[in-house]
């Protein structure tokens, strides 16, 4: 399977709409506390983005800020309307965004490379041998975005 740019995608009610016109960088689920809080599930799926590939096509988001598990000042953009959470980013951190794989129009392609925070991971989850593991914060995204690379889902 191959998947085609630009990537369009919004929240559950579709007054937010974005676009993306970049290959996503790498995607994982994340078990950390915030995600199970934000989603009411345990866990939720993002992918690594540009922040410069990344617009609202229609909408205007809501903006939220709180402390992440790791203990960065977090902001996260959803829908005013609905509620639908659909990117995260880091105040001050690098030029990225979390992008919830779950709000892309086509998710048929969707598929992590790894989890993290498994420290509070709920405990009946199981994972594959090969699934890439880290407790926490992975300090380097490196071994993520090769992995996801090797599904060949985009061109390069």
């Amino acid at each position: 399977m191959t998947v085609a740019l630009p990537l369009e995608g919004g929240c559950q009610c579709g007054n937010l709409r974005y676009e993306l016109s970049a290959a996503p960088m790498t995607l994982y689920a994340c078990h950390c506390t915030n995600c199970q809080k934000q989603t009411g599930s345990a866990f939720v799926l993002s992918t690594i983005i540009p922040e410069a590939a990344f617009k609202f096509t229609h909408g205007k988001p809501g903006k939220t800020t709180w402390k992440s598990d790791a203990g960065n000042l977090r902001y996260g953009y959803y829908c005013k309307d609905c509620g639908s959470r659909i990117a995260n980013g880091q105040e001050g951190g690098p030029p990225f965004l979390s992008l919830r794989a779950g709000t892309f129009d086509d998710t048929s392609w969707v598929r992590p490379a790894g989890h993290i925070w498994l420290k509070s991971a709920q405990s009946w989850i199981k994972f594959d041998k090969d699934d890439l593991l880290c407790d926490e914060q992975p300090t380097d995204y490196g071994p993520y975005v090769e992995r996801f690379r090797s599904f060949g889902l985009f061109p390069n």
